[in-house]
């Protein structure tokens, strides 16, 4: 598997820009539009399930499932991306991650921010 099916985040030139910081150097906070989110759950299918009891066994990664929490991931922050859209943003602020477990049938992802609109200085 090559980098690009481990990594994510956004391209060179996006619309929304997604920071983790509360500023961006070059712009100021026009208008906070407020928080946005993303969620996706995902379950796993029986066959990773099973190989992932028997790679624990032996150690090392688990390379299934760490390709599909980064599709996941991925996914959470496209909906986070539209949301902020959709509210006239083109700026998310103190952009995270939650992941939790959901009901020991999948995993839950939520990307979280605050929307805003920036203006270059």
């Amino acid at each position: 598997m090559g980098i690009d099916e481990y990594g994510g985040g956004q391209g060179p030139q996006p619309d929304v820009l997604v920071v983790t910081t509360n500023d961006v150097p070059g712009y100021y906070v026009q208008e906070v539009l407020g928080e946005v989110f993303g969620l996706t759950v995902r379950s796993r299918h029986l066959g990773s399930q099973i190989g992932a009891g028997l790679k624990s066994m032996v150690g090392g990664e688990l390379r299934g499932l760490t390709k599909t929490l980064v599709q996941t991931r991925n996914q959470a922050m496209e909906r986070l991306v539209e949301q902020a859209r959709a509210r006239g943003a083109n700026g998310v602020l103190a952009f995270r991650f939650d992941v939790t477990e959901a009901a020991d049938v999948g995993t839950e992802v939520c990307a979280y921010g605050t929307a805003v609109v920036l203006a270059r200085e």
